[in-house]
């Protein structure tokens, strides 16, 4: 082992991968002080904290989609004010506002978090804050006002010398005021001024003799003298004395709540802790959005998964950035290879930044399936090291770092090389980073590295541990293309890039001539991959581009068929609509002939008149009902059905009204209520017939012309919560909750939607329970089956209800 200090290492990986711009990025999005003071992000040293880091910031995100963010308003900067008074020193008025406005703010956040409990439990329990401090928070903004001086109500005291010393100013203005006027002779201008805490009035100099009193000062020029008349000279002093006697109140007040302070220090600084920690996660969040990156669940495993990754400086810089999927895992090893400036580099930093992003808890610039374990050393030789002072040269450097990063690899070590084993002999190199690698993969560490050594590209072809990765390079533009493709070494391409830059032909003719013959079998072997490759690419963007051809069509067929079932419903929803309102209308006439009949009186010939006048529209309306030509039936009539066998829910045929109806309730003196749509009517069951071809009927044959030879469309999703198809009973008595229940079923079946939400509220849980104990029991005519919300339609507060 070296003797370099053990964080020697992390430092240098820091430096490599530019993580101080990892840290601007964090603070600039911080709410509060902590904008101003983070200078660095602890690093998780357990996996068990790093998975409790991304918890929190995950949360915090979930807040920030919910609309409902951390509250992290009226934090200030109180550290130093708390060192002082742990070194008993006496604090001001203005800093002790700032505590006070800072418990304030961790009192809002502690409420906020108990509310939002089921939606962050983790940054809850981790900025938890004592609710005691809300006694000293209140005593603290009752003493000093906003602008930081206390207030008069601070002590009964302050009040009186503060009401004295206005009175004595006062009075001294006022004789001021009245001696300007009997001098105005000798005044050099209308007004009087303060002269070493005294009160005065300018006289001119050559008349100062004829206004008795002392003398304070005289102006720039000597032309004035600023005189304190002797007529308010003792009332002056009785001024100073209760000046000083406010002040040694003032100061008495502050000592005391400084004191308060300072009993309660330990609490106040684990409020503050609190409140800089919701701050770093809440600016995690903010970086994960603007990212559009993802918070990893971190795997147990040490092990980088990332699909679609990129830098995320680069996206923070808004480049246009190409995402690439790259994985790497404990014992193995990424080999690196293709032309320069191609991102070989930039795929190191990708998986060192990940790595360490998830040890802080924060986001990933990856795709959603992204999978990143705990890796602990991150270990880094990115840049050159050449060093004067040390007396290094590059390659002495370089193995300088290459020796303290074997020693320090273990089994979740992450190790990043760039052009490993380069300045010296390229035989020699090649072999010392083939060793290095096989050192590293027995050790268990995951290393990831960059070379043009072509006897490394060899060994990952023949090593399982091993494999080869490459970015690709366009021959017609003559330029990197930032693609990263797995299993397949890149060429460096060194002579097509001097010739895209304008190197003589002749030159590039004699470099060939002296590659030796293995040199160029292994780049044309390289060539032909890379050709195989394109190859496949292209034939793979062509069958994405015919399956997403097919898949809109599909999508197209699927809302014509749609579009047709739609006009059908609605047809068929207007028909029955209208068959409501007539029969409406012919219960009206018989309702009122009926009402005739009881009056007193209904026997003479003019209401027998009317009787018969209202019986005969009402059977007119029947007749108009009867003749309603309705669309063909799309089942078939079977054997009559035993009343025995009738069962709620069941699909029967009524030949009269030429349609299949739903049994909605328990047949009753040989009737029946059954329902069609919208409408309800009592049916005798002797009518009734059983349904046959049902399956077939289900689908309308506009359908069937439609689109004869399609599979079946996959069931419709669940309708979102909407206020059309909630019933909020919250506060309600649960007799009236019930009877509003029916109705919204009612409602809602009539309407043939598929599913409705009741929002009950959890409180006691006797609302809730009678509401479903009633839906299971009375309600089956209606209801398929019911469940309690999830965790985002909002739990047990409210319950689903699926109707048939």
């Amino acid at each position: 082992m070296t003797d370099e200090p053990p964080d020697l290492g992390l430092e240098k990986a820091l430096s490599d991968l530019s993580w101080d711009r990892v840290v601007a990025a964090v603070a600039a999005r911080c709410t509060g002080p902590l904008r101003e003071r983070l200078d660095g992000l602890p690093l998780a040293a357990t996996p068990a904290e790093a998975a409790l880091a991304l918890r929190e910031t995950a949360e915090a995100r979930r807040l920030i989609a919910l609309a409902d963010p951390l509250p992290l308003d009226g934090i200030r900067e109180v550290g130093r004010s708390l060192d002082r008074l742990e070194r008993q020193g006496v604090l001001e008025g203005p800093e002790l506002r700032a505590i006070a406005s800072t418990l304030g703010a961790a009192r809002v956040l502690r409420r906020f978090l108990a509310r939002r409990r089921a939606e962050a439990p983790a940054i809850r329990d981790a900025c938890l804050t004592d609710p005691t401090l809300d006694d000293l928070q209140e005593e603290l903004t009752r003493a000093i006002e906003p602008d930081g001086t206390l207030a008069d109500g601070a002590s009964r005291e302050l009040g009186r010398l503060r009401g004295e010393v206005a009175n004595l100013r006062g009075r001294i203005v006022a004789r001021l005021e009245q001696l300007l006027l009997q001098h105005a002779d000798i005044v050099q201008d209308r007004f009087h001024t303060l002269r070493e805490g005294r009160y005065v009035i300018p006289i001119r100099t050559d008349a100062h003799e004829k206004l008795q009193g002392i003398v304070h000062g005289t102006s720039g020029s000597g032309a004035t003298v600023f005189v304190e008349p002797r007529a308010v000279v003792s009332q002056g002093n009785r001024l100073k004395m209760a000046e000083g006697e406010l002040e040694r109140e003032v100061t008495r007040i502050l000592g005391i709540l400084g004191a308060r302070v300072r009993e309660r220090l330990p609490e106040v600084r684990a409020a503050v802790a609190a409140l800089d920690r919701a701050d770093l996660r809440n600016a995690s969040a903010r970086l994960a959005e603007d990212l559009r990156g993802v918070v990893p669940e971190l795997s147990p495993e040490p092990v980088l998964r990332l699909t679609a990754a990129r830098h995320p400086l680069l996206v923070l810089d808004g480049a246009d950035v190409v995402a690439n999927d790259v994985e790497l895992r404990s014992g193995h090893a990424l080999v690196l290879s293709g032309p320069n400036a191609g991102g070989k580099t930039v795929t190191l930093k990708v998986l060192g930044l990940a790595a360490l992003m998830a040890r802080a808890g924060l986001p990933v610039a990856a795709g959603e399936e992204s999978e990143v374990g705990f890796f602990d050393p991150v270990l880094s030789d990115i840049g050159d090291e050449q060093s004067i002072q040390k007396n290094l040269s590059t390659f002495s450097a370089h193995v300088t770092n290459l020796v303290r990063v074997l020693e320090a690899a273990g089994p979740r070590a992450l190790v990043l090389l760039d052009e490993i084993a380069t300045g010296t002999d390229p035989n020699e190199g090649a072999a010392l980073a083939c060793a290095l690698i096989d050192a590293l993969c027995r050790a268990g560490a995951a290393v990831a590295v960059t070379t043009h050594y072509e006897r490394l590209k060899a060994m990952a072809l023949e090593d399982q541990r091993i494999e080869n990765a490459s970015v690709g390079f366009d021959v017609a533009k003559m330029a990197p293309t930032f693609r990263l493709r797995d299993g397949v070494p890149g060429s460096s391409s060194a002579l097509r890039v001097a010739r895209r830059f304008g190197m003589p032909e002749d030159v590039l003719a004699r470099a060939l001539s002296l590659l030796s013959d293995e040199s160029r079998s292994f780049d044309a072997l390289v060539r032909q991959l890379e050709e195989r490759f394109e190859a496949l690419d292209a034939l793979r963007a062509e069958a994405d581009a015919e399956r997403r051809a097919a898949a809109r069509a599909r999508e197209e067929a699927e809302r014509a068929l749609r579009e047709v079932a739609a006009r059908d419903q609605k047809r068929a929803s207007a028909e029955a609509t209208d068959l409501a309102q007539q029969l409406s209308r012919a219960r009206g006439e018989l309702k009122e002939a009926r009402r005739l009949l009881r009056r007193d009186g209904a026997r003479d010939e003019e209401s027998l008149r009317a009787i018969r006048a209202h019986l005969e529209r009402a059977e007119s309306v029947a007749e108009e009902v009867r003749a309603v030509e309705a669309p063909p039936a799309p089942v078939h009539a079977g054997a009559p059905v035993d009343e025995a066998s009738l069962e709620i829910g069941q699909r029967v045929y009524v030949p009269r009204l030429r349609t299949a109806v739903t049994v909605v309730d328990t047949p009753s003196k040989g009737r029946v209520r059954v329902a069609s749509g919208p409408v309800k009517l009592w049916v005798t069951i002797a009518e009734l017939r059983r349904v046959e071809g049902a399956a077939e009927a289900a689908r309308p044959a506009a359908l069937e012309a439609a689109a004869p030879a399609a599979p079946a469309a996959p069931s419709a999703p669940e309708r979102a919560r909407d206020p059309d198809n909630t019933l909020d009973v919250r506060g309600m008595r649960v007799d009236d909750a019930l009877s509003m229940t029916e109705s919204f079923l009612d409602r809602m079946f009539g309407r043939a939607e598929s599913v409705g939400y009741i929002v009950h509220g959890v409180g006691s849980g006797a609302l809730r329970d009678a509401i479903r104990e009633h839906l299971d029991a009375h309600a089956a005519h209606y209801v398929a089956r019911t469940r309690s919300g999830t965790h985002e339609e909002g739990g047990d507060r409210l319950t689903v209800v699926y109707l048939k």
